[in-house]
């Protein structure tokens, strides 16, 4: 029991009132929409909002009863989803204007997923254009503002799915990360997310009409967003259903063997040509102190190739991009998004032809050396950005705002062209606003991460509870 506000309430704590009767589907989901329609008009979170047929879906629900059948462990939970994966009959823009009338023909994986688990989506959530920013904005449904701070960028690209969570519409986000957009809108917005490792969430847009490129497909994972990290385990249990339609699926059990303990955690305050903030030097210190406490065994060594990777996966990511989307964006993007990715080009570099293929290739022998290193390491704990949140418009302001929201990033992608998993959890404080940092852990070891995040949780506290308490 808990005398807290429904929309309040954690994915875990909803599931189980209604599991037990203690509230309906249709109050839990009511919650949520009163609150979506109370908060979004400043926040701009939602960019469609799904509350009345949501409602009538829990109401749906509540007169079956008993009669449900198997309810799912996410049964009654209000979701939002992302505006750039398919739900039957709804648009799929992906921030673009000239894509608003895309309309979904079936459910992608993660939606069906949801819904095979019980949930109700109430919204669907805001996107910068072609999701290819770290803050979310777009021209055609404007600017996600973090809760937090009119000022500050609520991240990006599923800035929307945090800054619609940490509001209270809805218990959890769906949102996906090709570079760092299931961890930038944590980082600002103090959520907690992990971004699962390739192949453990299928991930399929009905209404695409060609293949991805071969490294989108390798980098891109689906995920959730979520107040708590409890409530990220919870959902992932369930949107790691196997689905036919993604090859690139593994499916094994979300919780792994034990290891034996102490676990051993790599730490690093290392960020290259970056200045280290002492906000973010104070966070990391926090959840070092935090998960020694909790029996880990911290050692301080740098890990394999960081700083390289990192450059390689500019080159080749941002060498695809230019090769495969580079018409389009400049065809359908707005003149900010192509100012910025003629920055994105200037910086990162973009690798042509046979240097792409080498490039990629060099891929397997970064992924074997972390693979050895995780071997004696299950766990590093990283800098997530050597600095707090920036401006919502950083990346805007020529080549340097480009460099300090996402190039000073380089613990960002390197886990996405290795294919590893990496868990993002507040930890600190700046000005009244979340500081994250990043913990990484071996392949399909979701679960191990989440522990630890749950460690410095434990210690920091839930940053949403704090945000609630200025509501």
């Amino acid at each position: 029991m808990t005398d807290r506000p429904l929309w309040q309430r954690s994915a875990c704590e909803t599931a189980d009132a209604i599991k037990t009767g203690e509230i309906s589907c249709s109050q839990a989901v009511s919650a949520a929409v009163a609150r979506m329609r109370e908060r979004n008009g400043a926040i701009n979170a939602v960019v469609d909002d799904l509350g009345d047929e949501a409602i009538a879906e829990a109401e749906a629900l509540d007169a079956r009863g008993e009669n449900t059948g198997a309810k799912g462990a996410l049964y009654g939970v209000p979701v939002t989803v992302k505006e750039n994966v398919d739900q039957e009959g709804k648009a799929t823009p992906n921030g673009v204007t000239a894509f608003k009338d895309i309309i979904a023909p079936a459910d992608s994986p993660v939606v069906a997923n949801f819904r095979k688990a019980g949930a109700i989506i109430i919204g669907r959530t805001n996107t910068p254009e072609f999701s290819f920013r770290v803050t979310t904005d777009n021209e055609l449904h404007g600017r996600t503002y973090n809760p937090w701070n009119d000022w500050a960028s609520a991240g990006g690209s599923s800035g929307g799915a945090a800054a619609a969570v940490m509001s209270g519409m809805g218990a959890l986000g769906h949102g996906n990360d090709i570079a760092g957009s299931l961890r930038f809108p944590p980082a600002a917005t103090g959520a907690t997310s992990v971004k699962p490792t390739l192949g453990r969430v299928p991930a399929y847009n009905p209404s695409g009409t060609a293949e991805r490129g071969l490294l989108a497909q390798l980098m891109s994972v689906q995920g959730v967003i979520a107040r708590e990290v409890r409530d990220v385990r919870l959902a992932m249990r369930e949107l790691i259903n196997p689905d036919p339609r993604d090859p690139w699926m593994v499916p094994l059990p979300f919780d792994g063997d034990p290891v034996e303990g102490p676990i051993k955690v790599a730490f690093t305050k290392n960020t290259f040509e970056f200045d280290l903030h002492p906000a973010v030097e104070r966070a990391l210190d926090n959840a070092r102190d935090a998960l020694s406490d909790a029996g880990y065994e911290l050692v301080e060594i740098e890990p394999p190739l960081v700083r390289e990777i990192a450059e390689e996966t500019g080159r080749c990511l941002f060498g695809e991009i230019n090769a495969l989307m580079g018409p389009d964006i400049e065809k359908y993007g707005s003149k900010t998004i192509n100012a910025i990715f003629k920055d994105y080009f200037e910086y990162f570099g973009a690798y042509e032809g046979k240097e792409l293929l080498l490039g990629l290739a060099k891929r397997s022998h970064y992924a074997r050396q972390w693979s050895l290193f995780l071997q004696d390491y299950p766990l590093v704990l990283t800098p997530f950005l050597p600095h707090p949140t920036y401006a919502s418009d950083r990346d805007t302001q020529g080549l340097d705002g480009v460099v300090e929201a996402l190039g000073s990033a380089v613990y960002a992608y390197t886990f996405n062209f290795i294919g590893l998993p990496a868990g993002l959890i507040g930890a600190n404080y700046n000005d009244g606003l979340p500081v994250g940092v990043q913990i990484v852990g071996r392949r399909f070891r979701e679960d191990m991460i989440l522990d630890a995040c749950e460690a410095v949780e434990q210690r920091i506290g839930i940053m949403a509870k704090t945000l609630f308490e200025r509501d």
